[in-house]
């Protein structure tokens, strides 16, 4: 049976690959086909796969993906262009990511009496950062004014990192409901992942990108093992971290952060391995979404599920971003563009999949109900809209060019996309 779903997955990658080009010009989206693809696998149909999202498998594969995706996405992000050009989504990180992890957290509390206080903000928080992957047109589209796709990538690239520690926090603190040990110890816990993650990660992504970079400037590494370094690097740092006591989902953000500010020749490799052998776990984990999970979800979807899914995806978005954006002059269309092109993906989904882990957390299966069922969606929400999405607001702000001082048009410098332009 498992050879079997081993090669069912590989005709699945290779089918995909081969009309690849041609979808990425339509509405459906690589997220949108892999999550298919497996539903078809699970036992929802052919039964070839198992519903089993507590599998080691899957758990292995969430974390591997979500070190790879935390470093590569930090490394895309240039601090010192970020400081001097990027006050929107420097504005909807500081403002409007909190104040999404707070009024999702309030809305699920309202809507679910079995979640305490902190399950509750843990739900927030899980499905407060935002994947350009869910929709590429957005972000890609060159007649999507700079400014504002570049504020959705940069958001996209920077608010998984940002959550982390904020999580790590959440579940400290959740986890005192159980009475497994004192509140002391797990805010001594949390302060110590919190501490020392940064660290280990900062050492690691210095370090270790100047030796790549010195390395492959003398001749003595070539263009594959330094595009393998770069897993070694960030997967160094999350082991390092987790060794001492430390966060490593922090350190490996951190050490990406790190590494694409101070070695930053190197980068163009690690961007090109992030665009295949990465995007290769991401879509996997799609897949698992599909066969493992949405039987799980059906099982125990509810009214009240759906309706916060809903609400999370359109107010609990919105209106942060609405507040943390006013006086920056910006027109209607863009409020409406950036708040609701704020798709729930894969670092949602595998946030929730290691709240799993966590035993001592009360309401966690409750908790991965809600965020698995936003996720899945919003993928086909924010997939299916992507493409008429971005032609309106395009034809909107081409309106827009010729009044004076227009915010939407002001001119940054771009910064490398998340998520590969041949990715549907």
């Amino acid at each position: 049976m498992e050879t079997l779903a081993f090669v069912c997955i590989a005709l699945f990658i290779l089918l995909f690959g081969l009309v690849s080009g041609r979808i990425q010009r339509t509405i459906v989206t690589a997220p949108m086909f892999f999550v298919v693809a497996g539903v078809l696998l699970g036992p929802l149909a052919l039964g070839i796969v198992a519903a089993d999202p507590e599998a080691e498998f899957i758990r292995t594969l969430a974390e591997l993906t979500l070190v790879l995706v935390l470093f590569t996405d930090a490394s895309r992000i240039e601090l010192r262009l970020l400081r001097r050009e990027h006050n929107l989504p420097l504005r909807l990180l500081a403002i409007g990511l909190p104040l999404t992890i707070v009024l999702g957290g309030l809305i699920a509390a309202a809507l679910f009496d079995n979640l305490g206080f902190w399950a509750a903000l843990i739900v927030g928080a899980i499905l407060a950062p935002t994947d350009a992957a869910l929709g590429q047109a957005v972000v890609s589209s060159p007649a999507v004014p700079v400014r504002i796709r570049q504020a959705l990538n940069v958001e996209s690239g920077l608010n998984d990192g940002i959550v982390v520690p904020i999580l790590t926090l959440l579940i400290a603190l959740g986890s005192t409901a159980a009475d497994l040990a004192p509140l002391g110890f797990w805010i001594r816990f949390a302060a110590l992942q919190i501490i020392l993650g940064p660290v280990i990660g900062i050492a690691v992504g210095y370090i270790g990108g100047q030796l790549v970079q010195r390395t492959s400037e003398n001749g003595w590494m070539n263009e594959s093992f330094k595009q393998l370094a770069s897993l070694a690097l960030a997967l160094g740092a999350f082991a390092a971290a987790e060794a001492v006591g430390g966060n490593g989902f922090i350190a490996a953000f951190c050490a990406g952060l790190t590494l694409g500010n101070t070695s930053r020749a190197i980068c163009g490799s690690l961007y090109e391995f992030a665009e295949a052998e990465g995007q290769l776990l991401t879509l996997l984990i799609f897949l698992a979404l599909g066969a493992t999970m949405t039987p799980v979800l059906l099982d125990g979807l509810s009214l009240n599920v759906l309706i916060y899914a809903v609400l999370s995806l359109t107010v609990v978005r919105a209106l942060p971003v609405a507040l943390s954006i006013v006086g920056l002059r910006l027109h209607w269309p863009t409020y409406l563009f950036l708040g609701w092109f704020g798709p729930r993906g894969v670092a949602s989904v595998l946030f929730g999949l290691l709240i799993l882990e966590q035993s001592a957390l009360a309401g966690r299966e409750d908790i991965f109900a809600i965020v698995m069922t936003t996720v899945l969606i919003s993928i086909f929400a924010h997939g299916l809209t992507a493409v008429p999405g971005a032609t309106w607001y395009a034809a909107h702000s081409e309106r827009m060019r010729d009044q004076p001082n227009i915010t939407e048009h002001l001119p940054v410098s771009e910064m490398p996309l998340r998520i590969s332009k041949t990715q549907g």
